[in-house]
C-alpha cells in the first residue's frame, strides 16, 4: 500500500466510515418506519388490523437480512483475488442500485426483492473496509479498525436514523430512501477519491477463503452471533409500535428513541472495540452477560416513557459492545481467510437480525404484545453466553499444531496479517 499523509490516511478511514454511515440508514431505518411502509404497501391489511399489517412488514427487515446472510460468505469467496479498493467501491455502488429500486418498486413483493438485493453487499463491505482500516491505522489494531466502519453505522443511528425517520414521516418512506442512495453515491465517489491503491491478499483465492469452513470453531462461532443477536434485533425491530402503542408516546417521539438507542450503540461500539484488542474472552462474556440484563430490562421497564428511553440506549450499549469481539474472533478462529471470517461475522449478524425480525413478527402476530420479543432475546442471549464459554474452552483444550501460533498470538498480529494482504 502506498505512503499516506496523515490528512489523506484519515480522509480514507472517513470514507470507510461513511459507507458503514449510509449502511447504517438503508438497514435500520426501515424500523423507525415500518408503521409508514406497512400503511404504504398492504392497505388492505393496514385497514383490518395494522399490528398485523405491521408484523407481515416486518419480512422486509427479514428480506435484507437474509440477503445478508447470502452474499457475504458469496461475494468473500469470489473477490478474494479483486483489489479491495475496488471491491469497496463496487459494493457501494450495488448499494446506490439496490437502495433506489427500495425507493421506486411499486408492489410490496418487488420491495421485499429490492430489500433482498440490498443486503447482499452489506456483509463483505464490513469485511473487506474493516480490513483496508485495520491495516491503515497499523499492527495491533484489528479490533478498531473494524470499530471505525461500524463507528459509521452506530452514528447513523444516532444522527441519521432518527433524521430519515422525521423526513419519512413529514413526507414519505420512499423519499427517505432516495435520500439513502444518494448518500451510497457520495460515499462511492469518497472511497475511489481517498482509499489508497492496493492488491488483494497474496495467495487469495475462493479455495482458500472457503477453507475457513472446514474449521468447526469458525460455525460454533458464527452460530454464537446468530443466537446471541437475534434476541437484540428481535426487540429492536420494533422499537416504533413499542414506543407509540406501549409507551403511549406520538409517532414524533419515535427519532428521539431511536436517537437513545443509537448513542447507545455508539458507546458500545467504541468501549468494544478497546476492550476487544486488550481481552477478547472478557470482552465477549461481559458483552453477553449485560445484553440479557439490558433485555430484561427493556421488556420489564419499557411501557413508560423514561424506561422506554434508558432501556433503548442500555440495550443498544450492550448489543455493539459484542460486535468488535464477535468480528475479531471470527478472524481469530479463521486464520488464512481473514475476508471470509469477517464477512461470516455479518452473515451471522444479519441472519440474528432475520431470525429476531421473525419471531418477534410471530410472537406479535399471536398477540403476544409488542414487548415480547424482548423476553425472546433474553432467552437467546443466555444460549449465547453458554456457547461464547463452550468456544473459549474448547481453545483450552485445543492442541496447538507445530508450526501455528495459538489464537492469542493470531489477535494480537491479526492487523499486521490484514496489513499485508493489503499490500
Amino acid at each position: 500500500m502506498e505512503e499516506l499523509s496523515a490528512g489523506r490516511r484519515r480522509g480514507a478511514l472517513a470514507a470507510l466510515a461513511l459507507g458503514g454511515f449510509a449502511i447504517g440508514l438503508t438497514e435500520f431505518a426501515l424500523m423507525g418506519l415500518l408503521p409508514e411502509v406497512a400503511h404504504g404497501l398492504l392497505p388492505g391489511t393496514w385497514a383490518r388490523s395494522s399490528p398485523l399489517a405491521v408484523a407481515h412488514a416486518g419480512w422486509l427487515i427479514t428480506a435484507y437480512a437474509l440477503g445478508v446472510v447470502v452474499g457475504a460468505p458469496t461475494i468473500a469467496a469470489v473477490s478474494a483475488r479483486v483489489p479491495r479498493k475496488r471491491l469497496v467501491a463496487g459494493l457501494l455502488g450495488l448499494f446506490v442500485v439496490a437502495t433506489a429500486l427500495t425507493a421506486v418498486a411499486p408492489t410490496f413483493g418487488l420491495v421485499l426483492a429490492a430489500r433482498f438485493v440490498a443486503g447482499l453487499p452489506h456483509g463483505a463491505y464490513f469485511g473487506a473496509a474493516g480490513m483496508v482500516a485495520a491495516s491503515l491505522l497499523g499492527p495491533g489494531n484489528r479490533a478498531k479498525g473494524y470499530a471505525v466502519v461500524l463507528g459509521g453505522l452506530t452514528v447513523a443511528t444516532v444522527a441519521g436514523v432518527p433524521l430519515v425517520t422525521a423526513l419519512g414521516q413529514a413526507t414519505s418512506w420512499r423519499v427517505a430512501y432516495l435520500v439513502i442512495a444518494a448518500l451510497f453515491a457520495l460515499a462511492t465517489a469518497a472511497v475511489l477519491a481517498t482509499v489508497p491503491a492496493g492488491r488483494a491478499g497474496p495467495g487469495g483465492s475462493p479455495r482458500a477463503e472457503l477453507r475457513a469452513f472446514r474449521t468447526p470453531q469458525v460455525w460454533l462461532v458464527a452460530l454464537i452471533g446468530t443466537i446471541g443477536f437475534a434476541g437484540f434485533f428481535a426487540a429492536y425491530s420494533f422499537i416504533a409500535p413499542v414506543t407509540t402503542a406501549v409507551a403511549g408516546l406520538p409517532a414524533s417521539a419515535v427519532p428521539w428513541v431511536l436517537v437513545a438507542a443509537g448513542v447507545g450503540m455508539t458507546a458500545g461500539n467504541l468501549l468494544g472495540g478497546l476492550a476487544a484488542d486488550r481481552g477478547l474472552r472478557r470482552a465477549m462474556l461481559g458483552g453477553f452477560a449485560a445484553l440479557i440484563v439490558a433485555s430484561a430490562a427493556y421488556a420489564t421497564l419499557a411501557r413508560s416513557p423514561a424506561g422506554l428511553l434508558g432501556c433503548a440506549f442500555v440495550v443498544g450499549l450492550a448489543a455493539l459492545f459484542l460486535a468488535p469481539a464477535l468480528q475479531t474472533r471470527l478472524i481469530e478462529v479463521a486464520p488464512g481467510a481473514q475476508l471470509m471470517g469477517a464477512a461470516v461475522n455479518q452473515s451471522a449478524t444479519n441472519l440474528a437480525n432475520s431470525i429476531g425480525a421473525a419471531l418477534g413478527s410471530l410472537a406479535i402476530g399471536q398477540g403476544l404484545g409488542y414487548l415480547s420479543p424482548a423476553w425472546i432475546g433474553v432467552g437467546l442471549g443466555a444460549v449465547g453466553l453458554v456457547l461464547a464459554a463452550v468456544s473459549f474452552r474448547l481453545d483450552r483444550r485445543r492442541p496447538v499444531a507445530e508450526g501455528t501460533e495459538p489464537a492469542g498470538a493470531v489477535a494480537r498480529d491479526g492487523a499486521a496479517s490484514v496489513a499485508g494482504r493489503d499490500r
